[in-house]
């Protein structure tokens, strides 16, 4: 296995090693940096990389990366890990999606050196972490006041994620296309294949979510060959396929009003079902909201006080759906 090099900083086989590369100035002059934490295993294998916060206010990813970093069964890592645990470090500092600017860094990719101060970040990113991976997995959650359910977004017709999701083992997997300017369509147009995990609430960290975040890049990590496999437990739950949906859409607001519901994400509902009403506050109509079509709820929001076509529930098609098993909630030492 020969040494890791990246922007100068070398890390030998079996080592770590930390780079902080400039970005910019603040307007007051203090410097950000892109911070990556290189893993460089003993043995050959893949390069993966794992980022969080290209959404400043989606901090879930965060948390999952630094749990993942003190796992024990990384001594054994074949290949290299890059892990960039915030991407838009100016939209993490403000706590909001974007950058200062107010463009979105995911429709920025794969940017330039001398555009705007996102198309230089994602330019940046792609120069010195795409080119030198081979698979990568982007973290995300809803924004402020929504919440998803744990679920992976695969490119459709693509036989190596469609594997890779599999082996995160999230509840639902959903295929649509990639959409112009984010990081998996530049990815994907140098050879590099990014599945998107998308799981709880913005500026929220959800204990669930994490777990099912840290056990799943567990997951593909293994199915990669960078990590030895699982060993068989007696005795353990059998664990349930993931649901896969090419198809999901929101149901709105009919009218303004307070969301009153009982549905959450998770649920399975039928065509028609009643999923809450919107009532008037200051009076005495309510207005129903139906499911328009059968399956998952795979995204809400969290704001009860809701305007006229505000998107309420995120529904994804699925041939089979069906209740979630509820599989335990394993503490970071029981996924090895």
């Amino acid at each position: 296995m020969a040494d890791f090099h990246i922007q100068g900083l070398v890390v030998k086989p079996g080592g770590q090693g930390r780079l902080d590369m400039p970005i910019s100035l603040l307007s007051n002059q203090i410097p950000l940096h892109l911070s990556l934490h290189v893993l460089h295993g003993r043995r050959p294998g893949p390069v993966l990389f794992l980022s969080a916060a290209v959404h400043g206010d989606e901090i879930i990813g965060v948390e999952i990366i630094q749990r993942l970093r003190r796992l024990q069964i990384l001594r054994h890592l074949r290949g290299t890990l890059l892990c960039i645990p915030i991407v838009n470090v100016h939209g993490f500092i403000a706590h909001t999606r974007y950058l200062p600017d107010r463009r979105d860094l995911n429709r920025s990719f794969p940017g330039s050196a001398t555009g705007s101060l996102a198309a230089q970040l994602a330019h940046l990113f792609v120069q010195e972490v795409v080119s030198r991976s081979h698979y990568g997995i982007d973290i995300h959650s809803a924004t402020m006041h929504r919440r998803n359910l744990p679920q992976i977004r695969i490119a459709p017709d693509n036989a190596t994620l469609r594997q890779m999701a599999i082996a995160f083992q999230a509840p639902i997997i959903i295929e649509a296309p990639l959409r112009p300017g984010s990081m998996r369509e530049a990815a994907q147009a140098r050879g590099v294949e990014v599945l998107l995990f998308e799981a709880g609430e913005g500026l929220r960290l959800d204990e669930g979510s994490i777990r099912i975040g840290v056990r799943g890049i567990v997951g593909v990590m293994r199915s990669l060959g960078m990590l030895p496999p699982a060993k068989e437990k007696s005795g353990g739950l059998p664990r349930s396929d993931p649901i896969f949906s090419q198809k999901s859409q929101w149901i709105r607001a009919p009218m303004s009003g307070l969301l009153k519901s009982g549905s959450s994400i998770g649920d399975v509902v039928s065509g028609q079902d009643l999923l809450g009403v919107v009532a008037d506050p200051i009076g005495d109509t309510c207005w129903e909201v139906r499911a328009n079509q059968s399956g998952l709820i795979i995204g809400r929001t969290e704001l009860p006080v809701v305007n006229q076509g505000d998107a309420l529930f995120h529904i994804a098609l699925a041939p089979r759906a069906e209740p979630l098993s509820s599989d335990p909630l394993l503490d970071e030492d029981e996924i090895v």
